[in-house]
C-alpha cells in the first residue's frame, strides 16, 4: 500500500475557506497602503547566502533554510571536509543560497542595488511568505507570511504618525479593538544612563520586556543574573511601574531624565507622536517597559495587542537609523510596521469577525437538467457574472438530490432551476436555500433577488 503523502512540519496546507479568509485580511491591509502612498513590491523566494548570512546573529543564521548548490554540488568536497564535523563550514560549500527569513534585509539589499532608480522617500509595502527552520510548535511555523510596510530615507516623525494611523485604520476595518504600545529606544537608553548601567542596555530592556509573560519578581531575578547592581534595580523599579495617563507619564519621565540628553530627546519624540494622534479609534499607551530588539530599533518603537483575545503582539515595528549599513550604504533611516497576518486570523476567527460574503465563494448554482436547458442557461450565467455575481454550472446532468447535496455543501445560498416550463415563459426558478423559498423570476432579475 502506497505511503500516504504529507507536507512538511512547521507548514499548512489552507483550503478554500481558509483562503478567502486570508486574502481578506490580505487584501484589507494591502487597501489601506496603497491609501497612504505606499507601493508594493516583491523579492525571490531565495537569496544569496552572502545577503542573508550575518544580518540576524548566530541563532538566526542556525534558523536559515539552506539550498543545495544545483547539479553535482559534492564536487570539491574531500572526505576531510565530510567528516570534519565542521558544518557551518561545509555549509558554505555546499550552499550559495537560502529562503529569506524575513521582509526587511531583502528590501535593504533592494534599496542598495536600485538606489537610483528610487524617488526617496521610498514608501514601500510587501505582503509575502518567509522560511524559518525553527522548531514547529504551536503559533509558531517554518513558512508564515509578513505583511511590513516600510518609509526609507526620511527622518520625519511624520512617518510614525502615519505608520500609527495605518494600524488604526487596518484594525477599525476588522472590527478588532486593540491597544497600540508606543515607546522610545532614546528613552530606554536615559533609563539605563539614569540608574547608572549605560553598557547594560540590552540586557535590561530584554529583561523588562518579558514583563508580561514572567512578572516583576523574576524580571528582577534576571536583571540581578545579568550583573545589575541591586541599587540600580531599586532605581529601576519606580519606571517599570509607572502609571497614569500618557501625559502623566510623559511629565514624570521629563523629570527623571533631566541629566539625560538622550532621553528627554527620546521623550520629546514620542510625545510629538501622541500628540499627532488624538483621533485614533484605538487606544494610544505609552509602555516604558516595551523594548522589541534594542539591536536594531533606534527610535520610537511600536506594538499592538487585542483587547478582547488572549494572543500575543499581532503587529510590531519601529524606526532604524541604519537600514542599508548592512550592505555599505549608510545613513539611510526608515521607520516600519509588520502585522502578523497568521495571529489576525485566529483573531478573526475567536471573535468571528469575518463579513459573511467572505467566508461564500458561489452564490447561484445553476441545475444542470441537460443540453437544451444548458444552452438556456449559459447566457444567463454569463449576464450575471458580468454584473458580479458569483455562479457556476453544475457539469454533469446529475440527479437532482445529487446537484442539491452540492450546493448545500458548498455552503451557497441560491439555486436557479430551468426546466421545459420555465424555458416557455422565458424564466427561472430561484430557491432560496436557507429559507425554502422558490420563486419565478425574469433573468433580467435575479441578481436583484439575490441581492435583496
Amino acid at each position: 500500500m502506497a505511503q500516504k503523502p504529507s507536507i512538511p512540519k512547521g507548514t499548512r496546507d489552507f483550503g478554500p475557506q481558509e483562503m478567502s479568509r486570508r486574502n481578506y485580511i490580505f487584501n484589507t491591509i494591502r487597501e489601506v497602503y496603497s491609501l497612504y502612498g505606499f507601493e508594493q513590491i516583491e523579492t525571490p523566494a531565495m537569496e544569496n547566502l552572502s545577503t542573508l548570512m550575518g544580518k540576524y546573529g548566530e541563532e538566526g543564521d542556525k534558523l536559515l533554510f539552506k539550498i543545495l548548490n544545483s547539479g553535482d554540488f559534492l564536487r570539491g568536497i574531500s572526505p576531510d571536509d565530510l567528516n570534519g564535523g565542521a558544518t557551518g563550514h561545509l555549509a558554505a560549500q555546499l550552499c550559495e543560497k537560502g529562503l529569506r527569513y524575513d521582509l526587511t534585509v531583502p528590501f535593504a539589499r533592494y534599496v542598495v542595488q536600485h538606489r537610483e532608480e528610487l524617488a526617496l522617500p521610498f514608501r514601500r509595502y510587501q505582503i509575502q511568505p518567509v522560511w524559518r527552520a525553527d522548531r514547529p510548535q504551536k503559533g509558531r511555523y517554518r513558512e508564515f507570511y509578513q505583511c511590513d510596510a516600510d518609509v526609507v530615507g526620511s527622518d520625519s516623525l511624520l512617518c510614525e504618525v502615519e505608520l500609527m494611523q495605518i494600524i488604526d485604520e487596518v484594525f477599525r476595518r476588522f472590527g478588532i479593538r486593540v491597544c497600540i504600545k508606543i515607546n522610545n529606544r532614546k528613552i530606554l537608553s536615559g533609563i539605563a544612563e539614569m540608574i547608572g548601567e549605560a553598557d547594560k542596555i540590552v540586557d535590561i530592556t530584554v529583561a523588562i520586556d518579558k514583563l508580561d509573560k514572567i512578572g516583576l519578581d523574576a524580571v528582577n531575578e534576571e536583571l540581578c543574573e545579568d550583573g545589575i547592581s541591586e541599587e540600580a534595580i531599586q532605581k529601576l523599579q519606580p519606571i517599570i511601574k509607572l502609571s497614569g495617563s500618557n501625559e502623566e507619564k510623559i511629565q514624570t519621565m521629563r523629570e527623571a531624565l533631566a541629566g539625560s540628553e538622550i532621553g528627554q530627546k527620546g521623550i520629546d519624540e514620542v510625545e510629538y507622536v501622541i500628540s499627532k494622534l488624538s483621533t485614533l479609534n484605538s487606544q494610544l499607551e505609552l509602555d516604558l517597559t516595551l523594548a522589541r530588539g534594542l539591536n536594531y530599533y533606534t527610535g520610537c518603537i511600536f506594538e499592538v495587542k487585542a483587547l478582547d483575545v488572549e494572543i500575543g503582539s499581532i503587529t510590531g515595528g519601529g524606526r532604524y537609523d541604519n537600514l542599508t549599513g548592512i550592505f555599505g550604504m549608510p545613513g539611510l533611516s526608515g521607520v516600519g510596521i509588520s502585522f502578523g497576518a497568521d495571529r489576525i486570523y485566529d483573531v478573526l476567527n475567536q471573535l468571528e469577525l469575518y463579513p459573511e460574503a467572505v467566508t461564500k465563494a458561489t452564490q447561484v448554482l445553476f441545475i444542470n437538467f441537460g443540453e437544451k436547458e444548458t444552452d438556456y442557461s449559459l447566457p444567463i450565467i454569463s449576464q450575471l457574472r458580468g454584473q458580479g455575481i458569483r455562479c457556476e454550472i453544475y457539469p454533469d446532468a446529475s440527479k437532482m438530490k445529487k446537484q442539491m447535496q452540492y450546493a448545500n455543501q458548498k455552503g451557497i445560498p441560491f439555486v436557479v432551476m430551468t426546466g421545459e416550463t420555465e424555458m416557455a415563459e422565458g424564466k427561472v426558478m430561484l430557491k432560496n436555500m436557507t429559507t425554502g423559498e422558490q420563486k419565478l423570476v425574469a433573468p433580467e432579475d435575479i441578481a436583484a433577488s439575490i441581492n435583496s
